[in-house]
């Protein structure tokens, strides 16, 4: 799902990326920023999930008798792990920006 949204950004944003490689961008630079899209992505939605989490929880341990805990550390790694899939699914859309020659984004409707 995140490198399907990725993707989607990458040619939705095709002429930007094209005036900011004509401009002198590094294919780095346009490679971070994709990848840092995808990681903040990621990011709030293992923030999100962890809240939702945490809220069934409560009403878990509130209406029966079963002691459910959202343990911090492995609210943690959920985040990380989140984090981690979305760096992993961005990587080749954000090469595929990189790697856009500057004329023909700019071409691109």
């Amino acid at each position: 799902m995140v490198a399907n949204i990725m993707l989607v950004s990458v040619v939705e944003r095709t002429r930007e990326i094209g005036v900011r490689l004509a401009l002198g961008a590094k294919k780095a630079d346009i490679r971070w920023q994709f990848l840092l899209e995808a990681a903040m992505l990621t990011l709030a939605g293992g923030v999100v999930g962890i809240g939702l989490g945490s809220l069934i929880a409560y009403a878990v341990r509130e209406n029966t008798p079963l002691p459910a805990v959202v343990r911090p550390e492995m609210a943690a790694l959920a985040v990380a792990v989140a984090v981690l899939s979305g760096l992993v699914a961005g990587y080749f859309p954000a090469r595929r920006a990189a790697n856009l020659a500057p004329v023909e984004a700019l071409r691109h409707e």
